[in-house]
């Protein structure tokens, strides 16, 4: 027999209380319900009394009382905070949270339960669900969209490798025929065509290897170097005797400083020379030299161009040396496509080394890339 019996006090206090009091006994039968609980879900008190607890429930809230509360009650003795769906007399529904004693007492086994109306924590969760739907969605979306921009991008810069290394041959082949040209007699107007030809195929064959360079870094792979010992100014000095004779207009000095062998790639420290020389002729002052100094220290090497002329804004330092930018938008016949900066960064990159740009009005502009000498 429970201990059912209640003064008038008592069940006055009970149903005045601000939340849902019900009892059940050992099979789960309403054996006591306050007036809070009545009123919230539309019965009168002998409406659910001698009724099942699962009965007040939805269809949903059914299954998991008996597949989750009811064995879980059994084994921890006790229930808190659990949000259930419980069914109104007019067939709506009311979010309830649900805290639950188990006792056993030598009159029997009952339960105390307590209900909390939960309207705002129900419309809160639907909300986060939702929220979460859109952002998975959003999620989905943007890794659709990036998957599609890196195929897109993987395959221009696929093809511009291909179209790239096809237009060797093409080019070798006219290059081949304006020398044969050369070597024949001809007027002083042909020979002035030929040796445009002959610097129109080789500015071809530069940015050919630009993009060639460009499409092996940007496809993840860095650039290849081969390093073993060199004479890092003998290496320099050789490339600007070269481009001295090919800009006879411009002045260029080699300094040198510091002895010893240095651990790098040649072909790839000539191409960074080149260059930078390149863009210090492009860009520079065209009645001031332009100056190459290599230095050999004890733990590293470095190779610096400077020349005079109009400064690069500070603004442009940071991008210098990303692919297709460039340091002032003034155009010139002479500038490449943007590629030749970035091409040094990654060749220094390839020897662990940096490069680095100072600029100013006074001092004029120099690019310095700097190796570890043993590297």
């Amino acid at each position: 027999m429970l201990p059912d019996a209640l003064t008038v006090q008592v069940q006055l206090a009970l149903d005045m209380a601000p939340c849902g009091l019900l009892r059940t006994d050992s099979a789960g039968v309403v054996r006591r319900v306050n007036a809070t609980a009545c009123r919230w879900l539309g019965y009168e008190r002998h409406e659910i009394l001698g009724r099942r607890l699962p009965e007040l429930l939805t269809i949903g809230g059914r299954i998991f009382h008996q597949t989750h509360l009811a064995p879980l009650l059994q084994i921890q003795g006790s229930l808190s905070e659990v949000k259930l769906d419980f069914l109104r007399r007019d067939g709506k529904t009311i979010p309830v949270v649900l805290n639950a004693q188990r006792h056993e007492t030598p009159q029997g086994t009952f339960t105390e339960v307590a209900l909390f109306v939960a309207h705002d924590r129900d419309k809160y969760e639907k909300e986060l669900v939702a929220s979460r739907k859109r952002l998975e969605q959003s999620v989905a979306e943007a890794r659709a969209l990036q998957a599609d921009a890196k195929d897109r991008a993987l395959f221009a810069e696929q093809m511009m490798g291909i179209v790239s290394h096809d237009l060797r041959n093409p080019l070798a082949t006219i290059q081949m025929g304006a020398d044969l040209l050369t070597r024949t007699e001809s007027r002083p107007q042909q020979r002035n065509v030929l040796g445009r030809i002959a610097r129109a195929t080789e500015r071809a064959h530069r940015l050919i290897a630009d993009l060639l360079d460009f499409t092996q870094a940007r496809l993840g792979k860095g650039l290849s170097t081969e390093t073993k010992p060199i004479q890092l100014h003998a290496t320099v000095g050789e490339v600007v005797d070269e481009l001295a004779q090919a800009h006879p207009h411009r002045k260029l000095v080699h300094e040198a400083e510091g002895d010893g062998e240095c651990i790098g790639d040649a072909d790839r420290i000539a191409q960074l020379v080149g260059n930078l020389v390149a863009n210090a002729l492009a860009y520079g002052s065209t009645d001031e030299p332009v100056t190459v100094r290599s230095v050999v220290a004890p733990q590293q090497f470095s190779v610096s161009v400077h020349n005079h002329g109009a400064p690069i804004p500070l603004e442009a330092h940071s991008r210098l040396f990303e692919p297709l930018a460039r340091g002032t938008s003034l155009g010139s016949s002479v500038r490449s496509v943007g590629l030749g900066l970035y091409i040094v960064s990654e060749i220094a990159k390839a020897h662990a080394g940096h490069v680095a740009v100072a600029s100013s009005e006074s001092e004029g502009t120099t690019f310095t890339a700097t190796f570890p000498r043993g590297a």
